[in-house]
């Protein structure tokens, strides 16, 4: 357990969160839409700081990440907890957990295994990965976790990804920032109305983050899950195409991922995406001037 590091104290011991874009505003004895923020008497703490839920060594493709490192293998990290809730979400088990009525504190403290920032180098160094990955559930829910691992990272000599969904608030965006090498963000859809009611979350600040990323020289990879009925609609895959041509740049990749209903959280009733759809958002992609378009999970 830490202090955070991005909070406002408020009247009667409340406290306002700045870690991600929700900003939630947080009374004693309880905690954020993340689930691993808490106001302990007027004080805002990370739970699981220094606790890994999963830690893995991953090719860098899976990130996905095509074109930094490639070849790679990344010593891949994540504690519980979310600040988003998307009914497709593949690892619910470990990004939802601690947002659960019955989860006390002492739970969330304990949760997965004994991992400082020195024993991650020390892992990723030792299997001879050259980079880390902050990823599987939220890296902006653990910032303070992941900050300290990065600095230690960036000192001895590995570069730092983060697999994010971009709800992160401008003022972490701004701390990781000098510690950053790539990132990949989910453009999820186009429509805010999408992200209100499948992630809880705004479409706006994901894409004001991505042109920091890029304005920042961050190398940025983003994904996009086409979900049937849902997130699959073509003259929405062209808005994103065109966002990232014209905003980012006809460089930055764009994975056009297909969606398995069976292993999500929430969306079992919606059937496997064609692959004909996916290969038809590379075309989007593809007229759209973006220079590389992939397909995933087909």
């Amino acid at each position: 357990m830490k202090e955070s590091v991005l909070y406002e104290k408020l009247k009667n011991k409340a406290v306002k969160c700045k870690t991600c874009s929700h900003f939630c505003v947080i009374v004693p004895g309880k905690r954020g839409i993340c689930g691993v923020r808490e106001n302990i008497e007027g004080k805002l703490y990370f739970l699981t700081y220094g606790r890994a839920i999963a830690a893995n060594i991953d090719p860098v493709e899976k990130k996905p990440l095509y074109h930094f490192l490639p070849g790679t293998f990344t010593f891949s990290i994540a504690t519980v907890g979310c600040n988003l809730r998307c009914g497709n979400c593949q690892n619910w088990d470990i990004s939802q957990f601690s947002k659960r009525p019955e989860v006390t504190r002492e739970m969330i403290k304990t949760s997965g295994e004994n991992f400082p920032p020195e024993k991650i180098v020390e892992l990723a160094k030792e299997n001879n990965c050259p980079s880390i990955s902050y990823t599987y559930t939220e890296p902006t829910i653990y910032l303070e976790y992941a900050l300290d691992t990065m600095k230690l990272a960036r000192y001895a000599g590995l570069k730092n990804i983060w697999v994010s969904n971009g709800f992160m608030s401008k003022e972490t965006l701004k701390l990781v920032i000098p510690y950053l090498d790539a990132m990949n963000i989910d453009i999820k859809s186009f429509d805010d109305k999408f992200y209100r009611q499948n992630c809880g979350a705004r479409l706006a600040p994901v894409l004001e983050n991505c042109k920091e990323v890029v304005k920042n020289k961050i190398w940025l990879e983003t994904t996009t899950l086409l979900i049937p009925t849902l997130s699959d609609e073509e003259k929405m895959l062209e808005k994103i195409a065109h966002f990232i041509k014209n905003e980012l740049g006809d460089f930055v990749p764009w994975h056009v991922s297909a969606f398995s209903g069976a292993i999500s959280w929430k969306l079992q009733h919606i059937p496997g995406t064609p692959v004909e759809k996916v290969r038809k958002a590379c075309e989007i992609g593809k007229s759209a001037g973006l220079k590389h378009v992939y397909t995933g999970n087909i």
